[in-house]
């Protein structure tokens, strides 16, 4: 078993797109035993890419689950998992034979997690889309960007990872809980217009409160007010401002150089056009890394902007091993962090199908009845 808190916690991925990978990363990375269930044909798997770091630290089988002796492989992983993941358009499961019916019908204590864009039912359960869209259903979209300009994506990060993955990942460990109690699986709808919608309740209540009463780009968090923006620096890169409050934007203040004029007050809307002239043109004076180091050891809030692949190499993210080298590609590190259980790095991806024998021989498979699969094609 794997070192970690999640060590001895078995698990099945139907390979899928990202939320699922995702959400099997989480638990692979914390300890889990993750067998993920690819493709067996040669060329059919298009579904990740060479290396990607959302199929780390786990092993993987290669199985046709068109073939009734595939499916019967994956059930009998199933039997002895405590956790089946899949990610397809519902009914896609069911009709594979391996639909949550089917799984409980053979181990009634498992925890059957699925992640769609819209979730199991309603209007849109059948139709196709993708972070965007749901994003945009669920009020997540429309107020990312600059005031009087069209909402900006904000990558796939709001719907696929935090609504539909990571909201996958606790699902699962909120029935794994239940469990203990009842000793009965159950299935976990984790929908990403839902985990997207989640992720907006503060902007609710700002809303309800009046703190939130202006359209995109004019608000406290939405890059309207001053002292919440980026802003670019004399060598064409940026910093990221954060500087609320009246502490914090006293620091910031004086960072900038600005303590000796009569500056207008930060927290009021009507004179935030002509604050952030002043803020701007003060950070357009120093190359953005002189600037950062002016700000070291204040409260201003104030950092770099840094590309993914910048963000190894900053001091902090580097003292606190935030990013891991793995297979020779620097990656984000497992997270959060256990001070009694802590888990070891991920191993770097397993080529597709690479552990299917290892992983037979554990459900009981035979040499002759694993060389009969691979003849038949049933797995790679």
């Amino acid at each position: 078993m794997k070192p970690g808190p999640l060590s001895g916690l078995k698990v099945v991925e139907l390979a899928g797109l990202a939320p699922a990978p995702f959400a099997a990363t989480m638990l692979a990375d914390l300890g889990a035993d993750v067998v993920r269930v690819d493709r067996a044909r040669p060329g059919a798997d298009v579904l990740s890419i060479p290396g990607d770091p959302l199929t780390r630290g786990r092993r993987t089988i290669g199985v046709d689950t068109k073939k009734p002796e595939g499916v019967e492989v994956v059930l009998r992983l199933a039997e002895r998992s405590d956790v089946l993941i899949e990610g397809f358009r519902p009914g896609v499961a069911e009709r594979m034979g391996l639909g949550p019916e089917q799984v409980h019908a053979r181990n009634p204590r498992l925890v059957y997690g699925r992640v769609t864009g819209w979730g199991q039912d309603g209007p849109l359960a059948s139709a196709a889309g993708h972070d965007i869209n749901y994003a945009g259903i669920a009020g997540a979209l429309e107020p990312i960007g600059r005031a009087g300009e069209k909402p900006v994506p904000p990558l796939n990060l709001v719907a696929d990872f935090a609504g539909g993955g990571m909201l996958l990942a606790m699902g699962i460990m909120s029935a794994l809980y239940e469990r203990t109690s009842s000793g009965k699986g159950q299935v976990v709808d984790a929908a990403m217009v839902d985990g997207a919608a989640l992720l907006t309740t503060q902007l609710h209540g700002m809303r309800a409160a009046g703190v939130w009463p202006g359209e995109r780009g004019t608000n406290m968090l939405d890059g309207g007010a001053p002292f919440y923006d980026t802003y670019e620096t004399a060598d064409g890169k940026y910093v990221a401002v954060g500087a609320i409050e009246m502490r914090f934007w006293g620091d910031l203040v004086k960072v900038l150089g600005l303590e000796d004029q009569d500056l207008p007050v930060h927290l009021d809307p009507a004179q935030w056009p002509r604050l952030r002239e002043i803020v701007a043109a003060a950070v357009a004076k120093y190359p953005r890394d002189e600037l950062v180091a002016r700000a070291e050891g204040t409260d201003a809030c104030l950092t770099p902007v840094l590309s993914p692949w910048e963000a190894a190499d900053h001091p902090h993210n580097a003292a606190r091993g935030t990013f891991v080298e793995i297979g020779g590609l620097k990656q984000p590190a497992p997270a959060p962090r256990f001070d009694r259980t802590p888990p070891e790095t991920p191993e770097a991806p397993h080529e597709r199908g690479e552990d299917t024998a290892e992983v037979l021989a554990e459900l009981g498979y035979g040499s002759d009845a694993v060389e009969g699969l691979r003849t038949g094609e049933v797995i790679a």
